[in-house]
């Protein structure tokens, strides 16, 4: 027994001087608050406070001095992040995370934008490179001022590496990896569809947008007519356990602006919501800079948020001009079809003649496994990233492959600019992935553009794969800035945009035809706007929060009829009350949203299973997948719509009678879902259940038992997808502010976790709840709390 005992002794010892010991490198961790740091780096000192929300105001001399310290301040509290993102747009991922990343970094090793980080470094201008370098610099000696590494690295039992200058170009490549396509997968399935339903289903199908759209020139697309094809529409798909989700949700945002004659202060107000996936910490570090040389006249004062990564001010104010951004998603790239030289010939034909492709050897190293070879096929246009059906190799012209999808430069001058018509023409310049910009300026100015260079195709649209073997397609280089569409100052002093089409006609053709969003939350953004003629920024935060179902709206009236058409069945009585009382809010009290909404989904998902099957020929098994996904549009609410309204009997699904029955089945799948989401009880299936917020750090993949430490709470949602409100078990507004340039301090912030991922924090998750509740906070930094100098 005294064995025993003395065992049990020894192993709680041990248990405790771990657990101790993890403790004391955690505090470790944690980022200097206050005292003075010697950085001989600097030319003047740098004065930082923080708020007691941790934002800090910098103020300093110069702007290379700001970068450095905002370097500095990032490594302290967001490194393992920072770390993450150039790995994740090099590839290499997996010399952190082990195997589990293998394939990702596989996958995104073929764009190779490590060297291709090291060629657009070689050729910043001095002016770039010196803010960029003293960035880096503050990062570094930020990483080495912290007592222990991160925190994170103690559990994966790594150690950071220092950060390069280039590493803040792969930031912004990151950011590509995130908003646009890097398989050009909207153009390949336009072909697989025109291939395998024939043109006019496809069309039909997979339209470019629809009646929903709201776009600034109120231009319509042609409508695609009701295909004439008579035949099988497909076998009966088999029956799904619904979960309302069909439609993928599309990363972006929605930002917009009247003018100064519209507002209670005589200035623009812009209202922006970035909506990105959610995460601890959050993906944006909010900061103030203070540029001050009485010597030189030089003065900078902005607010708003950063990526940590890089060390300028993203979106936000300048006390002259206030800008935002969403998503474009206008077409930035091409599927190029290779055709060999000649059968069984390793050459492919270009306008110069055969040509070998080039393969480059690529070394990813996996923590804790072997390293590995990766043959990366290099084209004259592209890396090859597949084959098509006809097992053709597929190369991509990918505009983030060039020098001008990065530079630091359009943004330092855009921090600077002075009014919202000089924004829009440095909008141009930028070196970002493709924009909506809005921009209004304390005089009362506002206007719209897409950001950065746009390719300039001839011989095609850009909306299918094409040869550009014989010399007639391609791109010569991009867009003349007079070519890129901009609106300024509109005769109704308001612009918006949600990530759907913005402009049509000529415009939208030199845009490009892309993987626009549906047009729900652009329309309902615009009606708001529309139906007032006086703002100030709760209004505009009003409008942010709407989370009404206006989309859904037909859809609760079609429910509605087949069910009192079915009220004696048993089992569907009891969701009339809850439907026909549903609240027209994506609320997390509401039955009756769920249902319908589930409805819908149901109902769409059914309809394109049924006529996507000759898509799925030569599909690999699915087996493990019990919930087959299925293969849709982001516009597929009207095609569907049209069809059981139309109700065209040459177009009804095999395994159907009539359209009655295909609606009906679509309740019979509601009611599925009600019996293996919410055990068949029908109060606990309501929208809250199912759209609850489940931020997560990513270490907690990793290390489950740290959720508890590290994670908020599951929390209940308002919002939707469709809506102004956008919010999911893991997407949502990653930031949401309102501000009138020059009236910085009547301005609305919020921001999901907060400034810092360290648990220990005295900040941590400080702003989280106003984010949850959407109640107006502060956009400016509140009362310092603590303070840092700098010293040179």
């Amino acid at each position: 027994m005294s064995r025993i005992l003395a065992a049990v002794g020894t192993l709680a010892l041990a248990i405790l001087f771990a657990s101790l010991w993890a403790y004391t490198q955690l505090r470790s961790s944690l980022p200097l608050l206050e005292g003075t740091v010697m950085a001989p780096g600097l030319s003047a000192p740098v004065a930082v406070a923080r708020d007691a929300h941790g934002v800090p105001t910098l103020t300093g001399r110069s702007r290379a001095d700001l970068a450095w310290v905002l370097g500095y301040l990032h490594a302290q509290e967001r490194f393992f992040q920072m770390d993450g993102q150039r790995r994740l747009a090099a590839g290499e991922l997996s010399e952190l995370a082990g195997t589990a990343a293998l394939t990702q970094d596989r996958e995104r090793r073929l764009h190779r934008f490590r060297s291709r980080a090291r060629a657009v470094l070689a050729a910043m201008i001095p002016e770039e490179r010196l803010v960029l370098d003293a960035y880096a610099g503050g990062v570094n000696r930020g990483l080495r001022d912290l007592e222990a590494p991160p925190f994170e690295y103690m559990f994966l039992r790594s150690t950071p590496a220092p950060w390069l200058a280039e590493d803040t170009v792969l930031t912004v490549y990151t950011m590509y990896f995130d908003l646009q396509e890097d398989d050009g997968r909207t153009e390949r399935r336009r072909a697989e569809a025109g291939e395998a339903l024939g043109s006019s289903l496809a069309a039909f199908l997979f339209p470019e947008g629809t009646s929903w759209d709201a776009p600034l020139d109120s231009s319509n697309l042609p409508t695609p007519p009701m295909p004439d094809r008579h035949s099988s529409m497909g076998a009966h798909p088999p029956i799904r356990a619904g979960d309302g989700s069909v439609e993928s949700a599309s990363l972006g945002s929605n930002n917009w602006a009247v003018g100064g004659a519209l507002s209670t202060s005589g200035s623009a107000i812009v209202a922006n919501d970035m909506h990105l996936g959610l995460r601890v910490p959050n993906i944006w570090y909010r900061a103030r800079l203070i540029l001050d040389d009485k010597d030189t006249g030089d003065h900078l004062n902005i607010t708003g948020v950063t990526l940590p990564g890089a060390p300028n001010i993203v979106a936000g104010s300048n006390g002259k001009i206030a800008w935002g951004f969403t998503n474009s998603y206008v077409d930035t790239s091409d599927v190029v079809i290779l055709e060999p030289a000649e059968e069984g010939s390793s050459l492919y034909r270009t306008p110069e003649g055969p040509q070998p492709l080039d393969r480059v050897e690529e070394k990813i190293c996996s923590k804790g496994a072997a390293c590995e070879m990766l043959s990366v096929e290099e084209s004259l246009w592209g890396p090859v990233i597949g084959v098509d059906r006809q097992g053709r190799k597929l190369a991509y012209r990918w505009i983030a492959h060039d020098p001008i999808a990065v530079n630091l430069r359009g943004m330092l001058a855009l921090e600077r600019t002075g009014s919202a018509r000089d924004a829009l023409g440095i909008a141009h310049r930028l070196g970002i992935p493709h924009q909506n910009l809005v921009v209004g300026d304390v005089r009362g100015n506002i206007g719209w553009t897409v950001t950065t260079g746009l390719p300039q195709r001839f011989g095609f649209d850009g909306r299918l794969p094409v040869s550009w073997a014989d010399g007639s397609k391609g791109w010569n280089g991009y867009l003349a800035p007079q070519e890129v569409p901009v609106v300024y100052n509109p005769e109704n002093r308001r612009v918006w945009t949600a990530n759907s089409r913005v402009v049509g006609g000529e415009a939208f053709g030199r845009l490009g035809f892309g993987a626009y969003a549906h047009g729900s939350r652009a329309r309902q953004i615009r009606d708001q706007l529309l139906a007032r003629e006086r703002f100030d920024e709760r209004d505009m935060l009003a409008i942010q929060l709407d989370d009404r179902g206006v989309l859904l709206e037909r859809w609760q009236g079609l429910l509605l009829q087949h069910l009192w058409a079915c009220a004696g069945h048993p089992q569907y009585a009891p969701l009339i009350p809850e439907v026909e009382n549903w609240g027209g809010r994506a609320v997390p009290e509401s039955v009756g949203y769920r249902l319908v909404r589930t409805f819908r989904a149901e109902v769409i998902g059914a309809i394109y299973d049924a006529y996507t099957v000759p898509m799925r020929a030569g599909e690999p098994a699915q087996a493990n997948d019990q919930r087959l996904r299925p293969i849709t549009s982001k516009q597929a609410d009207e095609p569907v719509w049209r069809l059981i309204t139309e109700r065209p009997a040459h177009l009804l699904p095999a395994g159907y009678q009539s359209w009655d029955a295909v609606v009906n089945a679509g309740i019979a799948r509601t009611l599925s879902a009600v019996a293996s989401q919410a055990g068949g009880q029908l109060g606990a299936f309501t929208w809250g259940a199912a759209n609850r917020a489940e931020i997560r750090h990513p270490l907690t993949r990793v290390v489950p038992g740290l959720s508890l430490l590290l994670n908020p709470s599951s929390e209940p949602q308002p919002g939707d997808l469709y809506q102004p409100r956008v919010a999911s078990p893991t997407t949502g507004a990653s930031e949401r502010f309102v501000v009138a340039p020059g009236h910085e301090g009547t301005g609305i912030f919020h921001m999901p976790t907060s400034q810092t991922g360290h648990p220990l924090s005295p900040y941590y998750m400080a702003g989280h709840e106003d984010w949850v509740r959407g109640q107006a906070a502060p956009f400016l930094p509140g009362e310092p709390r603590w303070r840092m100098v700098f010293q040179p």
